[in-house]
């Protein structure tokens, strides 16, 4: 194998420092322990609400405990008991008539889209979509436009003047926007797709389990689930375990069922992620405090170091703090210095966000204290008086 163009574009990467490298760490509680060995604060989890850190694992099954995976695929034999009950739970949660269990978020986001949409047919996307939605998008093969971040007015302007008579049209967004923790603009986009009968799919990733009386993300909390028909969610972030679901009308999972290759091609999650996921989902449904111990937290911090927010604005309760520094080195030097201080926030930089645009990024959890939060307010204090 001629490796040059491997090499030359790592190389490349090197020079301009965004080569990325997998490093080994140990999750300790509310710690990262660095490959070092130092102890830091972890504020780089999407462990939203101290799930994946449960002090007792699940057993597996409730029929064999020896069972590890899943065997074969969902329309094999790998959609088991357990399974079924998890995807049943989760349509509870979400309000609709069914659901179905991906290996994982991305390929949940990526499938749906991809098998829903189809030649043809117009897509409207958020700029700020994640990278699931967009390889969704471009699989599809249907025509997409990107929409300048939240800018409705925009998506009402191509539902007028780009969308056939007759073009199918669907409107795909995150609900909360993981590198920048601000929330889409769901009520007017509803409104908008009502007006010009489009389809409108939410990935509520970031908002699964956090939001909402009964805690099934933010179209719950806007009072919008009979109007968001298609909601796609993963199991990796709030809930704790891994995998992913799209829940909706039973004739949108039976298609999804029949058609979607991510789902039909892959092998069933493992008895293992789907015990775990399903604890969380009965802890969410039965207790709603630690989320809103975590909303609380995000609110402390953006308070702490000035962040505005009004007292009924929900973005201000989102457990993504977003620090835009500027350019790479900068990120990176600041989120080195919050190590040094006892802190894992990490640097994102380029291609993840757009160039000049490097920052930190602060995840928060239920399993945080006010105490760890205002140490680490403090220590952001510091770093922008530096």
């Amino acid at each position: 194998m001629n490796l040059d163009r491997f090499t030359s574009a790592l190389a490349d990467l090197e020079t301009r420092g965004r080569r990325r490298r997998l490093v080994p760490r140990r999750i300790d509680g509310r710690f990262l322990v660095d490959d070092d060995g130092r102890r830091l604060l972890n504020f780089g989890s999407n462990d939203y609400l101290g799930f994946a850190l449960a002090s007792t694992p699940p057993s597996p099954s409730t029929h064999n405990t020896n069972i590890a995976g899943s065997t074969a695929s969902a329309l094999v034999c790998g959609w088991t008991q357990q399974h079924h009950r998890l995807s049943e739970s989760i349509a509870v949660l979400e309000s609709t008539e069914s659901a179905v269990l991906f290996p994982s978020g991305f390929a949940a986001c990526s499938g749906t889209i991809a098998t829903l949409a189809a030649p043809g047919d117009l897509i409207l996307s958020d700029a700020l979509n994640h990278a699931s939605l967009i390889d969704g998008c471009r699989l599809s093969k249907a025509d997409v436009v990107v929409y300048p971040h939240g800018d409705v007015a925009f998506v009402q302007q191509q539902l007028q003047q780009t969308a056939r008579p007759g073009q199918r049209v669907w409107i795909v967004t995150d609900s909360i926007f993981s590198m920048d923790g601000d929330i889409a603009p769901l009520a007017d986009l509803v409104e908008v797709a009502q007006r010009y009968d489009a389809d409108l799919i939410v990935d509520e990733a970031h908002g699964t389990g956090l939001f909402g009386q009964a805690g099934s993300g933010v179209v719950e909390m806007l009072g919008l689930k009979n109007e968001i028909a298609v909601r796609i969610g993963t199991l990796s972030k709030a809930v704790g375990a891994q995998g992913g679901f799209v829940a909706g009308p039973q004739a949108v999972i039976d298609y999804l069922v029949n058609h979607c290759r991510p789902l039909i091609f892959s092998t069933s999650l493992s008895a293992g992620a789907v015990a775990a996921a399903q604890r969380s989902i009965d802890q969410i449904r039965s207790d709603p405090q630690p989320r809103v111990h975590v909303r609380r937290l995000s609110r402390r911090l953006r308070e702490a170091i000035g962040q505005q927010c009004g007292p009924d604005e929900p973005a201000a309760e989102v457990p993504i703090i977003i620090h835009v520094v500027g350019s790479d080195s900068a990120a990176t030097q600041a989120s080195s210095e919050l190590r040094q201080a006892g802190f894992y926030v990490p640097a994102i930089r380029p291609p993840t966000v757009p160039a000049g645009t490097a920052r930190l990024r602060i995840s928060l959890s239920a399993i945080h204290t006010d105490e760890d939060v205002d140490h680490l307010a403090s220590a952001l204090s510091r770093l922008t008086k530096a």
